[in-house]
């Protein structure tokens, strides 16, 4: 397909379908997650469910036609847990202000990515920042697939993590999807984790091991959706509160969505295109009614299936749109199914630990922050901040502060005032 230059890329419609396959079921679990966890601040999920999916489509179509990239857009875990939690829960706007938050920063987001400034902020980040923000997500992504596998659990108020139910059949057919993944994966077996899918999802069901849940998800309820599009409010447009969450949800954004691509995105000359769509998803999610869009961690797992050009998010996309009418399908689709992709994607990503300089501590220790801060938080801005405050600091320390950019001294600060201000909120 000329489109997508597939022949270019050395890869096939075949391999680039599988891929997209692999990456919607990587990250399925947002049709439903997504909208529970918007219902905390007010929104129907009945509606929610149906924004969740047209932007999830349309983010990802857009990523494969105009960005030309194999990533796809969903809302974003962690961001939407900032609109609830933070823009609502602590700063006290209601869902519609929250909305009008979302839609204000994408005006600003776009102006970042139709200007150089996205690509001196991309310049400006270091090496050896950039590989950590890769294992940082890599290590996220592990510590949520053995979660789902249900091989670690919360261990309460004696332990962060401990051991999961090895005696649980789900567990063990989790541990079992990891191994024959690996080894599919590491003989070069193509579709090897859709296979890991398909396999332990069979297993599952054939053993009795997993029961579908029931599905709140009614199409009938597509007539009331209109209720959610355009439904943000400006009433509270110049208090305190909405500009320090425009402020705060702002950087969120864009340098989550920077981190996910210098993570995820292995031709960087797709870099403007895709962070372009990143923003107009931005304001096309504050318009459909959810909160936004980001490129999904999970795209890795399609990524190192082997997708490599945009084909592999339409496809994606396009599954998200037949989910409207097949969501219930996925409940009989097992967390231990999807665990072993998301473990060894993360495996895979932590690779690039090889790449920082680990005789330099100035640049291992703002690395190591990133990588650890970012899965013990469960937010990868989080992360970010505690590796890009740290570097500058360092480096002063050591007399080399003339070699960070003013760029990055520049974010670096920024991170900090959105530290500050979201601790104060």
């Amino acid at each position: 397909m000329k489109l997508f230059n597939l022949e270019e890329k050395n890869t096939s419609v075949k391999q680039e379908m599988m891929a997209g396959f692999t990456s919607f079921f990587a990250i399925s679990y947002i049709i439903v997650v997504n909208p529970l966890i918007l219902a905390d601040a007010g929104m129907p999920a009945q509606l929610s469910v149906f924004a969740t999916i047209f932007v999830s489509a349309i983010g990802s179509i857009l990523m494969g036609i105009w960005g030309k990239a194999p990533l796809v857009m969903t809302p974003g875990m962690g961001v939407n847990a900032f609109f609830t939690y933070t823009i609502v829960g602590s700063m006290g706007l209601s869902w519609q202000e929250a909305l009008a938050v979302v839609v204000t920063s994408s005006f600003i987001f776009i102006i970042i990515g139709y200007t150089n400034i996205s690509t001196l902020l991309v310049q400006a980040i270091p090496d050896s920042l950039k590989h950590g923000i890769t294992a940082g997500i890599g290590l996220f992504l592990v510590m949520i697939g053995l979660e789902n596998g249900g091989i670690i659990v919360d261990g309460g108020a004696n332990s962060f993590v401990v051991l999961g139910d090895l005696t649980n059949p789900l567990t063990l057919l989790a541990l079992l999807g990891i191994t024959l993944s690996a080894v599919l994966y590491l003989r070069r077996v193509r579709g090897s984790f859709f296979i890991g899918i398909v396999v332990v999802t069979l297993l599952s069901l054939v053993l009795g091991a997993h029961t579908p849940g029931d599905s709140s998800f009614s199409l009938s309820n597509l007539t009331e959706y209109p209720a959610l599009i355009g439904a943000f409010d400006f009433s509270s447009a110049f208090t305190i509160p909405f500009i320090l969450a425009v402020f705060s949800l702002t950087m969120i954004l864009i340098f989550e969505s920077i981190g996910l691509f210098e993570g995820m995105l292995e031709d960087k000359s797709r870099f403007k295109n895709a962070f372009r769509v990143s923003g107009v998803m931005t304001l096309l999610s504050g318009l459909l009614g959810t909160s936004p869009t980001i490129p999904a961690a999970e795209s890795a797992s399609g990524i190192k299936e082997g997708g490599k050009t945009g084909l592999t998010a339409v496809t994606a996309g396009v599954l998200f749109l037949l989910s409207l009418a097949f969501t219930p399908l996925l409940a009989y689709i097992p967390n231990a199914a999807l665990a072993p992709v998301i473990v060894i994607t993360g495996a895979i990503m932590m690779e690039n630990l090889q790449h920082i300089p680990f005789d330099d501590f100035s640049e291992w220790l703002p690395a190591f922050f990133i990588v650890v801060m970012i899965p013990l938080t469960s937010s990868i801005v989080d992360g970010l901040a505690f590796g890009f405050i740290a570097y500058p600091i360092l480096k002063l320390a050591i007399g080399e502060i003339g070699t960070v950019k003013k760029e990055m001294r520049i974010v670096s600060f920024l991170f900090l005032l959105t530290m500050i201000a979201i601790a104060v909120l």
